[in-house]
């Protein structure tokens, strides 16, 4: 009887891990992603949440310049997080806040840029968000192998790796994570930083992720490489100031930034990935037949107002 349940423990969590067959390459030359998106519906895309949305804006400096990052949080993984980076927005806390460390190929990392400012609303430590549980979470898979997850897809936009138990969230490029100290539970999002370079998955599964740049990350990818340890910038005169980091809901209508994300769970984006899976066209002469998580760009586009 033992024995039974074991095998049957074991069949079942290989099921659940086991991808599905690679589809087979489409017929002829593949689309461009713009011809795709050309003929996407509606029903394809959805737009951000404003209240799990945030603005970080960067004023002109000299007269050029500037602009906004865009951030799209993702409460089903990070909960408490999320809700802290809210609760300190709404302090005022992000206020002429800044950059503090930009280390080539890894991290842009930002904050007050005030080691003196503490919150006085939102909390300054919080128990690690590292993973989620697995079951009741929308997924849609990618049947291409990866060397960090047992199964690796996309959830409602997010890059996620999981296994027969946990979900978490993918450290691609443009990801937002939580800084923190040697002890895992020493981070709230009072520091944060984006993934600027080769994703570095080896941190999954080790931070806590509370969501992904969707637009304006050349902004962040494109500044000065911090001079000190691990790219902090090594006086105050050099980090870079932005006016503040606003939730989109406590932003005028008229001000928003309004943008639509394709959905993950679409035959249209379907589709897209297969393309970019087996590209043939007049540059790409020997398809890869695979994709990596962090090599599917998931399409934005601007929404109505």
């Amino acid at each position: 009887m033992r024995y039974s349940i074991a095998l049957a423990a074991a069949l079942l969590a290989a099921a659940c891990t086991t991808a599905a067959p690679i589809p087979a390459p489409p017929p002829g030359k593949t689309p461009s992603v713009a011809d795709i998106v050309a003929k996407s519906t509606p029903a394809d895309w959805r737009a951000l949440d404003p209240e799990n949305t945030l603005y970080m804006d960067f004023p002109p400096v000299n007269g050029q310049g500037g602009g906004r990052v865009v951030i799209e949080m993702a409460p089903d993984f990070a909960p408490n997080h999320v809700a802290n980076v809210k609760t300190l927005s709404r302090e005022g806390f992000f206020r002429n806040g800044g950059v503090t460390r930009v280390q080539d190929n890894y991290v842009t990392q930002w904050g007050p840029g005030d080691d003196e400012r503490k919150p006085v609303k939102g909390k300054s430590k919080l128990d690690g968000e590292f993973t989620r549980a697995r079951a009741g979470l929308a997924f849609t898979a990618l049947p291409d192998p990866d060397s960090y997850a047992p199964e690796t897809g996309f959830s409602n936009g997010f890059a996620v790796g999981r296994d027969k138990d946990r979900a978490w969230l993918a450290h691609c490029y443009g990801v937002v994570g939580v800084g923190r100290d040697n002890d895992e539970n020493s981070g709230s999002g009072t520091e944060l930083y984006a993934i600027n370079g080769t994703p570095p998955r080896g941190l999954d599964k080790n931070i806590t992720v509370l969501g992904r740049v969707v637009q304006g990350m050349e902004l962040l990818s494109s500044l000065p490489r911090g001079p000190g340890a691990m790219g902090f910038y090594d006086k105050p005169a050099n980090i870079v100031r932005f006016a503040d980091m606003k939730v989109a809901a406590d932003v005028p209508a008229a001000q928003r930034t309004n943008l639509e994300v394709m959905r993950t769970d679409s035959a249209i984006f379907a589709e897209l990935v297969n393309t970019r899976r087996w590209r043939n066209d007049d540059f790409y002469k020997r398809p890869p037949g695979h994709i990596s998580l962090c090599n599917v760009n998931v399409p934005v586009r601007a929404g109505k107002p």
